[in-house]
């Protein structure tokens, strides 16, 4: 049995991976140019009134009467992905992902770290909205995506039903609620010194917010329904997140309170998957942090299970159960597998991270890893390098802006002559990470093809701290 400097194999590995992900065109890749693109991509996804700094300037406001139905203000926040919905399940982990980031890696960012701030706090004034607005409810979205899904047209269009859905103790929804948590709590760590204030009317928010979820355990799944399943239904079911928000409670407090509750509620189990719906692994990892950093004893139960799912990851362990295409790129699923490449890396490398500062090794079998190849050529983030996706499953993208078409698209407008057109999209949504190739390698950039073709907050949530890291060491 080989021992190796973990941070020595998953620094290569995520390397390689972020290498295989822009599309290896460039013998050494611009990190920072692809750290300012991922960050941009964000504006790009904002709903409600846009600010006078709006770079992306073929959006304009939208959204700015979401609430209404409820006799709130729900406007702001980001667009999931492709379509004209407010899913706050996966905005949510969007943003701890890039609070995490900031957090991990702000001092990388450079002049970047400024537009991080920028789109966490997009996030977290909507968050804060949904949290505060009525006693007794966690707004947890806003439009009906059954409705959504069969239109194509812009935001700023929007034409369909904004329906306002909710958790509350008798709908509760432990998940989302505690994802919710978990990013405020992270987001309070981010401004604490930049805007102390801010930082802790989340840090007071997201603890009301977790006690929620604590109190009325539930999936928000079985109270919501057709509303959040199929999209965004939580299939590891609702323990995760409440050891998330925890441990991230427990990271912006300190308190034993939180301790305890991480030490007691038995959420244990252990995927081989890190992503919007599932917890476990980035939990483990946010924990081992005190085992490695603090030598904290009471923490090395994480340290554990962080490198076991290391172990599960990583190519030629022989505890591996990740596949991984002919040209080496990890293949978790068959839709929007990108989103597993950059959430999984950016645990590799931050635990790297903890490992190289305390020069700490463990055993993972005989491990080799071996570089392989991007047999397209082509980058993954659009805008970066001179192959990127062109005809990406976007609505707004794939539409004329309201400068170039100011006559309004409805519902069905979208479809012809631009859905289904091969021509590419007049806009280009500078950043955005799609889903990515199939499990052959295969790409054909068309817009029909959403599994592959279509963006996501989550995605770019995940990379933005991992692409810091590099942009820092070069």
């Amino acid at each position: 049995m080989a021992v190796y400097k973990a941070f020595s194999f998953s620094f290569f590995f995520f390397s390689f991976s972020i290498f295989l992900l822009l599309g290896n065109v460039h013998c050494n890749p611009n990190y920072r140019d692809a750290l300012a693109k991922s960050l941009l991509f964000f504006q790009g996804q904002r709903s409600g009134r846009l600010p006078q700094y709006q770079k992306l300037t073929w959006r304009s406001n939208s959204g700015l009467s979401d609430g209404r139905l409820a006799n709130v203000d729900l406007s702001g926040g980001y667009y999931d992905a492709g379509d004209n919905v407010k899913f706050n399940f996966p905005m949510a982990y969007t943003t701890t992902m890039l609070s995490w980031a900031t957090i991990e890696y702000g001092r990388r960012m450079g002049p970047q770290i400024q537009e991080a701030r920028a789109a966490i706090r997009w996030a977290t004034d909507y968050l804060l909205k949904c949290a505060t607005a009525t006693p007794g409810r966690l707004y947890v979205g806003v439009g009906d995506p059954n409705v959504d899904h069969k239109c194509w047209e812009r935001p700023e269009d929007m034409d369909t039903v904004r329906t306002v859905y909710w958790v509350s103790p008798d709908k509760p929804g432990s998940d989302v609620a505690g994802e919710t948590a978990a990013a405020l709590a992270a987001a309070s760590v981010v401004f604490r010194r930049v805007d102390p204030t801010y930082s802790k009317i989340l840090l007071r928010t997201a603890q009301k917010v977790f006690q929620f979820a604590l109190q009325y355990q539930g999936a928000y799944s079985s109270s919501l329904g057709s509303a959040v399943c199929p999209f965004y239904c939580s299939y590891s079911g609702y323990k995760d997140e409440l050891l998330w928000g925890a441990a991230w409670l427990f990271r912006a407090t300190n308190a034993m309170y939180y301790y305890k509750l991480v030490k007691t509620l038995g959420a244990d189990d252990q995927p081989d998957i890190f992503s919007w719906d599932n917890k476990y692994a980035g939990a483990h990892v946010l924990l081992s942090r005190r085992a490695l950093l603090n030598h904290d004893e009471n923490f090395e139960q994480y340290k554990q299970e962080a490198e076991n799912f290391m172990c599960k990851i990583l190519p030629n362990s022989p505890s591996s159960s990740t596949q991984y295409t002919q040209g080496g790129l990890m293949y978790k699923l068959p839709e929007s597998n990108l989103q597993y490449v950059t959430s999984i890396t950016f645990l590799l490398t931050t635990y790297s991270k903890y490992m190289s500062a305390t020069r700490h090794t463990f055993n993972c079998g005989n491990l080799l890893v071996t570089p392989r190849d991007n047999p397209l050529k082509m980058s993954y983030m659009v805008g970066y390098g001179p192959y990127f996706p062109k005809r990406i499953h976007h609505r707004g993208s794939s539409l004329p802006s309201l400068l170039a078409h100011p006559q309004t698209i409805g519902c069905d407008g979208g479809f012809q002559p631009f859905f289904h057109s091969m021509n590419p999209n007049p806009n280009i949504l500078v950043g955005a990470v799609v889903g990515g190739p199939n499990q052959n390698d295969g790409f054909p950039d068309d817009r029909e093809d959403y599994s592959h073709s279509e963006p996501a907050t989550y995605i770019n949530g995940a990379i933005v701290g991992s692409l810091a890291y590099f942009a820092g060491a070069h």
